[in-house]
């Protein structure tokens, strides 16, 4: 695994204690970053600890909401209690739609929060890092976006919105916090597979069908690990010259057309 240079780095990756976030977390842990895990779940931040620990990886946890202002404000005060600094921030809670229903039966309040957690959160995060990102030497933000913020399936309409939102947070983030050399990117992932990399409750192995794959020109499902790979270079040196952009991280399925 490609690792760039991230020796005692300290990073904070939301929505850290499972799938994409667990492996982004797991990725730079081996790179050899401080990495500080947050999420909603306790109970799959204790388990994600414990499994990087046990690959010596050197890791905290921090419960909180991110789309709870006080509760960001406190998470960036614990940070910084604990380590005095913050190199990458790595916005990647988000939760998907629980009700794939008709627009005209939709809940609002159900849209709200799911715009709350996926984009109302990484902004927050973003203001309550800003005072400890300007003192790393080489300061980084990543969004965790979707291929959904450009195409959909039915009935999907507030994960799509805030991921599009967050597209667009993106490269507003970027040319704002450019005066502070804070680069700001995001990675829009497509179908990746995460059973493996829940909590162990919830844990399942997946089995994908020939068709499953065939969607993909890579001839595969994505896995945690692939996110990781494109997070590593993101938010390293060798990206320097990257910011207020987006890579899709698919496998090649959004450029394929399917008839069927």
């Amino acid at each position: 695994m490609a690792t760039g240079d991230y020796k005692d780095k300290v990073v904070l990756i939301t929505g850290g204690a499972q799938g994409i976030g667990l492996g982004i977390a797991q990725a730079f842990g081996q790179a050899g970053a401080r990495v500080v895990l947050t999420d909603a779940d306790e109970e799959a931040g204790r388990e994600a600890l414990q499994r990087l620990q046990d690959q010596k990886h050197k890791a905290t946890f921090i419960p909180g909401d991110v789309s709870a202002e006080h509760e960001v404000a406190t998470l960036m005060e614990k940070v910084q209690a604990k380590h005095g600094r913050l190199d990458v921030l790595v916005n990647n809670a988000g939760i998907a739609d629980p009700f794939a229903g008709k627009l005209d039966e939709l809940l609002m309040s159900e849209f709200d929060r799911i715009l709350a957690v996926n984009l109302r959160g990484p902004m927050l995060c973003a203001k309550y890092a800003l005072p400890l990102l300007r003192q790393a030497a080489h300061p980084a933000i990543l969004n965790i976006t979707s291929t959904r913020a450009f195409m959909s399936e039915p009935d999907t309409f507030a994960y799509s919105a805030s991921k599009g939102g967050l597209e667009a947070l993106t490269h507003s983030l970027a040319v704002s916090l450019a005066p502070d050399r804070i680069r700001v990117n995001a990675i829009a992932p497509g179908w990746i597979e995460t059973g493996p990399w829940q909590k162990e409750r919830e844990r399942y192995e997946p089995q994908h069908t020939r068709e499953d794959k065939a969607q993909h020109p890579v001839g595969r499902v994505g896995e945690p690990q692939d996110i990781a790979e494109a997070a590593l270079f993101l938010c390293s040196e060798k990206a320097g010259f990257i910011t207020g952009q987006h890579l899709v991280v698919d496998g090649g399925m959004t450029v394929k057309m399917i008839y069927t």
